[in-house]
């Protein structure tokens, strides 16, 4: 059957052990590795191994964060190379140019680009091996090659009947020189893609097999804890060490510039020496800052933000004349809290360096930690392991510098363990929103006139990519509101700003998350003012896009919208984003505040799928996700600091709260769009809107807890 491996050594034995082409090992010495000539991205070599047995050994680019990617990447290939998919392995790529990501130009896992970018790419990689393998046949039985059919992992000489395998014409095919172009099969001859495919990893994973990056081990190797300065923008200012030298088992206690790691033996020994130390803090100078004043800044500069980050039509001039409708909304500051904690294994010594952990984007760890290190960055190998739980979070290189700054100072190596408490009160969080919408419905309620819409967020750019930000507008802070799924013909959308010591980063979802709440409430918001039914109200805002009004009407048919059973409720959203279209309806019922919830029905367009069943998991999860910060997700900021610590103050929704899920795909053949995050944004305001429906109450800030509202 098909399985996945991890082990770059069992990869390169098996390739010098057994006769195969497309061969290549994945780290040159590291010796060599300044001097190594970059790498064709398309050569076969690099991506996909075939041994004399017929298996094939195929490299997955991207990281593995449980989207199911280390099946669907060998799918592409796999569809294209007809091999048998039951001989088909996947490996994780190592850390290497030939595998960047073609839309950031690094080898990153971000933003649902993994099926985006190598849609076609990896296709083409499998069908330049098949015409490969089917020209060295047809060398072999001296025939013309259009005689001979590639199935199922073997050449079939039409004619003659005669067939060989893979394995038997790999070396042949090897020394071939790559054909200039290869034509890629019509989706209408697909036997593997578009059908539910059993992952790769889940074998490995349910074996206790995997490696994680908290599963590292290497010879020689301390683990380490670390306590951070618990106020944002505070400094160590000294620690006395001899307190956490005398619990048996630590071996070294190391400052850093706003934390201090103790390192032992053991991840709990670390734990107890850390508990015994009592670091001396130089905090900020200045007012503390703290949750009332944060979200009151963000809510006045809404009201006055003024940076335009779209305009269309004459928006000003057709609020004038007409009733406008205006509606404030907030969401709160949110953490990633990851199921495996932050960590990271790194050996430091004084000519290279080698890290391991899980990681989004491994080509860039080297970059990040070559300055810190004092090491060119061609001297630093990284190796990325599996990924529990990314969202985002492990876009971030604090955990890479805090283990490789450890063990420089220790000289040797370490793996650095976070605990729960120090991801939840240290993380790079979503950020706190505020909004401000104003609309004048069009004549008879037909429609919407005009729409100004005001957004007021930190900026997740301006820290690592200032150069994205333009005209004072991050376009991940509008993202949501500047591109709605509805044609609007006067629309403005302007933008506040506002950056505070609260560090924010990418959360799975980003900008959408926020904006498509606040959008999405308001068109339900408008429809009720319209006296019109919610989902005919975004019809009517549909009339020219068709591609969206297909998707809301094959939804609202899969829901039974309108016709739901007594005492339940029903409400819907739609958004647009990473080349998708996702819709939500939520229905539910509510009792003394009590929400029961019946269904939560998805319906997305991605274009082209590739594994149903990894799209139906992914929509599932980021409904949870999306629910669990919808109905409780909040953190808060006092006295300069975060407030939560742990799952009993920042809970995720546990797996008997979790409602019925049913998805719709829709393969539209469009181009291909990114699905991970899709239907994280939708679900916030499917619930508020479906809530309102209930009770009348209308829901314009999260989470739902802080309006008394809670699951039965």
């Amino acid at each position: 059957m098909s399985e996945c491996h991890t082990s770059r050594r069992r990869f390169l034995q098996a390739a010098g052990a057994v006769p195969a082409a497309f061969v290549l090992g994945f780290h040159l010495p590291l010796a060599m590795a300044a001097d190594a000539p970059a790498r064709d991205p398309d050569d076969i070599n690099a991506w996909l191994r075939i041994d004399g047995d017929g298996s094939v050994t195929i490299m997955v680019p991207s990281a593995e964060l449980g989207q199911g990617v280390m099946t669907s990447a060998p799918m592409l290939i796999a569809e294209e190379l007809e091999c048998d998919w039951k001989q088909v392995r996947a490996e994780l790529a190592p850390t290497d140019p030939v595998y960047n990501n073609r839309m950031f130009k690094v080898q990153a896992t971000a933003s649902s680009t993994s099926a985006r970018w190598s849609f076609e790419p990896l296709r083409r990689i499998g069908a330049t091996a098949r015409e490969m393998l089917r020209e060295a046949a047809a060398q072999s039985w001296d025939v013309p090659v259009a005689e001979c059919r590639a199935v199922q992992g073997v050449v079939r000489h039409e004619a003659s009947g005669r067939t060989l395998g893979y394995g038997a014409l790999a070396a042949r095919a090897a020394a071939l020189p790559r054909p200039a172009s290869v034509a890629l099969k019509d989706p209408r001859d697909w036997k593997l893609l578009g059908r539910p495919t059993d992952r790769l990893d889940i074998p490995l994973k349910t074996r206790g097999a995997a490696v994680f990056g908290v599963d590292v081990k290497v010879p020689r190797m301390l683990v380490g804890s670390v306590m951070a300065c618990p106020a944002f923008g505070g400094k160590l200012h000294r620690v006395e060490a001899r307190p956490a030298l005398a619990v048996r088992g630590v071996r070294r206690v190391v400052p850093l510039d706003d934390a201090v790691v103790v390192l032992a033996d053991s991840y709990w020994t670390a734990r107890k020496g850390l508990a015994a130390l009592r670091p001396d803090w130089k905090l900020p100078q200045g007012e503390p800052v703290g949750d009332a004043a944060l979200m009151a800044g963000y809510r006045e500069a809404a009201r006055s933000a003024s940076a335009l980050a779209l305009r269309n039509g004459d928006p000003d001039a057709h609020m004038q004349g007409g009733q406008a409708y205006t509606a404030e909304y907030e969401v709160p500051y949110l953490a990633h809290a990851t199921m495996e904690p932050m960590n990271a294994t790194a050996d430091v010594r004084a000519d290279r360096a080698e890290i391991w952990g899980p990681t989004q984007v491994c080509g860039e760890i080297a970059h990040r930690l070559a300055p810190v290190l004092g090491l060119p960055a061609e001297r630093i190998v990284v190796h990325s392991t599996f990924v529990g739980g990314g969202f985002g979070r492990r876009e971030e290189f604090d955990v890479f510098i805090q283990a490789a700054l450890a063990s420089k100072a220790a000289g040797q190596p370490v793996k650095l363990i976070w605990s729960r408490e120090e991801d939840i009160q240290h993380d790079f969080y979503r950020p706190a929103a505020a909004a401000r919408f104003s609309a004048v419905l069009a004549p008879g309620a037909a429609g919407i006139r005009a729409l100004d819409a005001r957004l007021a967020c930190s900026s997740i750019y301006i820290r690592n990519f200032p150069d994205r930000v333009k005209g004072g507008v991050d376009p991940k802070s509008v993202e949501g509101v500047v591109d709605l799924p509805y044609a609007l013909p006067n629309v403005a959308v302007r933008h506040a700003m506002v950056n505070t010591a609260v560090p924010v980063g990418f959360w799975r979802g980003v900008g959408y998350t926020q904006n498509t709440f606040f959008a999405e409430s308001f068109i339900d918001e408008l429809a009720h003012h319209a006296r019109t039914d919610p989902l005919q109200f975004r019809l009517r805002l549909l009339a020219e896009r068709p591609r969206q009004a297909d998707l809301l009407r094959r939804l609202a048919q899969q829901a039974g919208w309108g016709g739901a059973p007594a005492g339940r409720f029903q409400g819907v959203a739609l958004s647009q984003a990473w080349g998708s279209l996702c819709a939500t309806v939520v229905e539910l019922s509510v009792r003394d505040k009590r929400i029961t919830l019946h269904r939560i029905v998805n319906a997305i367009d991605c274009g082209t799928v590739i594994n149903p069943a990894t799209v139906e998991r992914q929509l599932e999860g980021a409904s949870i996700w999306g629910l669990s910060a919808a109905l409780s997700g909040v953190i808060t900021i006092g006295d300069g600091r975060v407030q939560q610590s742990n799952f009993h103050d920042y809970p995720l929704l546990r797996l008997a709260q979790t409602p019925r899920f049913e998805a719709m795909l829709v393969q539209s053949g469009e181009r291909i769009g990114g699905v991970g995050e899709s239907a994280v944004p939708t679900l916030a305001p499917a619930l508020a809107n479906a809530l309102f429906a209930a009770t009348g109450e209308r829901i314009r800030s999260l989470p739902l807890a802080r309006h008394g509202f809670e699951l039965a």
